[in-house]
């Protein structure tokens, strides 16, 4: 074998890993709205709309921030594979379902902290429950804030009582206003696996406690088992963690995009120190309510994720996710 061959086989081994990767990006409801394509040395990464929340997600934001978790995690990949990815979002206007590209760059020996990260990715669980009280160092949320900025958007954790009710308040709020409506209820349902399904997407029965302990504040999570005796068995928790805003300066498609590339970066980095997020979406899918926090929460920048981080010995759900022939394409 040739020196440019042998090349081309390494170059297509890491681009072939690198796909396999972000499979096991994180998606809201688990609905892993992606297909990847490969051409050449060129990865492709589409959105794929029919997994679209129609209720939820009407204007596909929390879609976008799913696919930009898929993309910090293909470049996290190529990087550990030994290639600096070169990357162009949102590529060509004529065709919004790309939503980037990649190509292997430069060669490039992982740093620590990329081999950290890449460990991570098959290892990180999202949690839906209580934390146990074991305290997040304050360390460790610095790094976090900085990965965040490092993808262009800012986390800023929640410390001061008042800030934390209002939060949680407003989560309660959505939360109640979504559950008195049916579309909100059977679009979430349609997305929660029932005991023993064998799908491949979706939030697996035992991805949440049957009987929810709540929190102080209480910050509610999604009815996944609505109107079925469905869950695990765990949940007895009944920690807050650390409350935390991922905002950014922008609102448009290519803000969605990095909100997602930070948060996977946050939750890599978070999982590396046995630290889990629990995601409370509820408040930004209603319009009025996320412009309310936007203005007397944010300092007007655009909140794209609201969670809770904490450290959990309560979760050893197994993940699900779509086989590589279903997503590439």
């Amino acid at each position: 074998m040739s020196i440019r061959s042998a090349r081309q086989h390494t170059l297509e081994s890491a681009m072939e890993a690198a796909v396999e990767a972000a499979r096991w990006a994180p998606s809201v409801h688990n609905t892993q709205p992606w297909t990847f394509s490969v051409s050449g040395e060129e990865i492709s990464l589409k959105a794929d709309t029919d997994r679209k929340l129609r209720v939820g997600d009407a204007s596909g934001r929390e879609l976008s921030i799913s696919c930009g978790a898929a993309l910090f995690t293909l470049r996290t990949a190529l990087r550990c594979h030994g290639y600096e990815p070169v990357v162009r979002v949102l590529p060509d206007p004529d065709r919004p379902s790309l939503l980037a590209t990649l190509r292997p760059g430069a060669e490039t020996s992982p740093d620590e902290t990329v081999r950290l990260l890449g460990e991570q990715i098959e290892r990180r669980r999202t949690h839906r429950a209580g934390f146990a009280e074991v305290p997040v160092p304050d360390r460790l949320i610095d790094r976090l804030v900085r990965a965040a900025a490092a993808e262009g958007a800012e986390l800023t954790p929640v410390r001061a009582p008042a800030a934390v009710d209002v939060l949680a308040s407003l989560t309660r709020a959505a939360q109640g206003v979504q559950s008195q409506d049916r579309r909100f209820n059977l679009e979430v349902i349609r997305w929660a696996r029932p005991p023993g399904s064998s799908r491949d997407d979706g939030v697996p029965a035992t991805g949440y406690p049957r009987h929810a302990v709540r929190t102080d504040p209480d910050f509610p999570q999604r009815d996944y088992a609505w109107r079925h005796d469905w869950g695990g068995e765990g949940g007895a928790e009944p920690g807050l963690g650390v409350v935390a805003l991922l905002t950014t300066a922008g609102d448009g498609r290519e803000d969605w995009i990095s909100a997602g590339e930070a948060l996977q970066h946050v939750l890599l980095h978070a999982a590396a120190y046995g630290v889990s997020a629990a995601f409370h979406t509820q408040v930004l899918e209603m319009e009025l309510l996320r412009e309310f926090l936007r203005v007397e929460v944010c300092s007007g920048r655009y909140p794209q994720m609201i969670m809770r981080l904490g450290v959990t010995f309560d979760d050893d759900t197994a993940a699900v996710r779509r086989s590589l022939a279903d997503v590439t394409g």
